[in-house]
């Protein structure tokens, strides 16, 4: 591979920006970011849909997903008071529906209906799911981080209910997905070229020295 010349650089410092202009630089950073898309409900039994961008895999076992919420959402109000959630996958067909989900209306309104979505039972928690994702992961609380301005909520994973036609081979299939992703500012991303790639392991690498050759020839 061929030295890549010194880059003039940009730097931006915490300690010398403002809150909101360091997050918008720190959003354009961290991309392309998966969407939790919650669905939860509150003590009352309004149902709250919501999309956070925050949002990965925090334990294979037990399995635990986790999202984060920026202040104090609705979703962390209802999953708090409830005890449980659904995150449901955000489809590249459902970008205007999505996006609506994310109107900071009342806590007594319904996103999923403003938007035209229908919402089903889910079948091993008491949090609806999206009938329109292919994707439904069902979660009970698990527990909570307060960081700063920020709430870290982390699901215990009960169950994940994808539909059949989205299933080859043991497991859900990114071609039938086809999930939206969050960028920087308004931006947002689908998943376009997929790459696949087996991972080298150390005894290959280490009896065959033109496998680095060929990967630092690139």
């Amino acid at each position: 591979m061929t030295p890549h010349p010194p880059a003039d650089r940009t730097t931006f410092d915490p300690a010398e920006m403002a809150t909101r202009a360091f997050y918008r630089v720190l959003n354009s950073v961290v991309v392309p970011r998966p969407i939790a898309w919650v669905c939860s409900r509150s003590a009352e039994g309004v149902h709250n849909l919501a999309p956070h961008s925050f949002y990965t895999v925090a334990c294979v076992d037990p399995p635990v997903v986790q999202f984060t919420s920026v202040g104090r959402k609705d979703s962390l109000n209802n999953v708090e008071a409830t005890g449980d959630f659904t995150v449901n996958l955000t489809p590249e067909a459902l970008f205007e529906q999505v996006n609506a989900t994310g109107t900071d209306f009342p806590p007594d309104q319904s996103e999923a209906e403003h938007a035209g979505l229908h919402l089903e039972p889910s079948l091993r928690v008491a949090a609806m799911r999206v009938a329109e994702s292919p994707v439904s992961v069902e979660c009970t609380l698990h527990s909570t981080v307060r960081l700063g301005d920020s709430t870290v909520v982390f699901g215990r994973v009960q169950l994940i209910s994808a539909w059949s036609s989205a299933v080859r081979e043991g497991r859900p299939r990114i071609e039938e997905l086809r999930p939206l992703a969050r960028l920087g500012g308004n931006e947002w991303s689908t998943i376009g070229e997929v790459l696949e790639i087996p991972r080298i392991p150390y005894r290959d690498w280490a009896g065959d020295p033109s496998i680095g050759e060929r990967v630092r020839d690139r």
